[in-house]
C-alpha cells in the first residue's frame, strides 16, 4: 500500500466526501482507522471503494445503522441477497412514506399560495392553514 497511499485530502477529492465526514465515519466505525505515515492518515484503493459505497448508500437515504449492516453483508463475503433485499425493501417502504408526506405538504402549500394569489381571503391563507393544523394537533 505504500506506493498507492493517499492522504485524507485526496481521499476527499476522489470520493466527494468532506474530510470531517471521513473522520466521523472513522470514529463511528464505518471506515477502518487507517495506518499513519507520521502525522498523516494513509489511505488506499480499498478505502476509496468503501467510502464510495458508504457515500452512495447515504445518498440513497440509508441510515448509518443500515449502511453498517450493508457493509457487513458486502464485506463478510457471505452476503445473502435475501438479507440485502429485506433491508432495501424496508428502506423503500420508509422512502415511500416520506414521499406521501411530501405530496401532502405540497398540496397544502400549493393551495395556500393559490389562495394568496386569488386575494379573496382577508387573512393570510398560509398562516390560517398553519393555525388550523396547530389546533388539530
Amino acid at each position: 500500500m505504500a506506493d498507492s497511499a493517499i492522504q485524507i485530502g485526496e481521499l476527499s477529492r476522489r470520493t466527494g466526501c468532506n474530510i470531517e465526514t471521513i473522520r466521523y465515519y472513522e470514529r463511528i466505525g464505518l471506515m477502518p482507522a487507517p495506518p499513519r505515515r507520521g502525522r498523516y492518515r494513509s489511505y488506499g484503493a480499498d478505502d476509496v471503494g468503501r467510502l464510495g459505497f458508504v457515500r452512495r448508500a447515504r445518498e440513497l437515504g440509508f441510515t448509518l445503522d443500515e449502511v453498517r449492516a450493508l457493509l457487513g453483508l458486502a464485506v463478510g463475503g457471505n452476503a445473502s441477497c435475501a438479507e440485502v433485499r429485506n433491508l432495501a425493501a424496508s428502506h423503500l417502504k420508509d422512502v415511500r412514506a416520506r414521499i406521501a408526506d411530501l405530496k401532502r405538504m405540497e398540496r397544502v402549500l400549493a393551495d395556500s399560495v393559490r389562495d394568496c394569489d386569488a386575494g379573496q381571503d382577508p387573512g393570510c391563507p398560509l398562516l390560517d392553514a398553519l393555525g388550523a393544523a396547530a389546533r388539530v394537533a
